[in-house]
């Protein structure tokens, strides 16, 4: 049994594991999802969310045999957790997410990509300190792979996301880099591109990188193949 700790990606929450917690648990593990600060049920004001905070929480929910999955932007509140505390964790696993790199942000690595197919796609705030998706353009770009049941489950759901956690340049050292950790791409994916994905992990050892199918959501759209992959990566790590 290998124990799971998943973090969500921008303007979600520990809702959108909803399908994967189960499926994890046919197989045997143990499963745990968590809100990062403001999203879900937590009540921190988006106002105080910092890239620090993220990172905490992940190390609060944190034990030495986790595994931490990270979902999209998710991918740098686990990495910072890794850079910050090694032993806190047994491994990492970036789903379609965003992989830290030393002296930059989240939104540096998103510019980096030859596209961007989230032009267009979000609103900002009135305090311009927040961002949502816009709701006509977030079926398309997370959620198209997906059944109407699960895609509306989504979109009930969705949440502004604070910028301040994603501009903040990243410290990463060695410390980050022995972690053990894989990568799960996403190949259909309409959010980050899966070329840029394939360009963030293309140094890691064979046998890190691994590829769905799919949309950017496949907790949602293949929570049985998810939980099946993630059940081969844990074998490995």
């Amino acid at each position: 049994m290998a124990r799971f700790l998943l973090v969500h990606g921008s303007c979600h929450g520990a809702w959108c594991w909803r399908d994967l917690i189960p499926a994890l648990a046919a197989l045997g593990h143990d499963a745990r999802a968590i809100d990062l600060p403001g999203h879900g049920n937590d009540t921190t004001p988006l106002a105080d969310q910092t890239l620090e905070r993220c990172r905490d929480a992940v190390l609060a929910a944190s034990t030495p045999d986790s595994i931490l999955v990270g979902h999209s932007w998710g991918g740098y509140p686990i990495g910072l957790a890794a850079e910050t505390a090694p032993q806190a964790m047994r491994g990492l696993v970036f789903l379609c997410a965003y992989v830290p790199a030393d002296g930059q942000s989240m939104v540096d690595r998103a510019r980096a990509a030859a596209r961007q197919p989230l032009k267009g796609a979000l609103s900002r705030g009135d305090d311009g300190a927040t961002y949502t998706f816009k709701p006509e353009a977030a079926p398309a770009a997370l959620y198209h792979d997906c059944s109407a049941e699960a895609r509306d489950f989504a979109l009930a759901h969705l949440g502004p996301q604070a910028t301040l956690p994603q501009t903040t340049p990243a410290e990463i050292t060695d410390r980050f880099a022995a972690v053990p950790k894989a990568y799960i791409r996403c190949t259909d994916d309409r959010t980050i591109p899966p070329e840029h994905q394939a360009e963030m992990c293309r140094d890691w050892p064979e046998g890190t990188v691994h590829a769905m199918p799919t949309s950017h959501s496949p907790f949602l759209s293949d929570p049985a193949g998810l939980a099946a992959l993630l059940d081969h990566i844990e074998r490995t790590l």
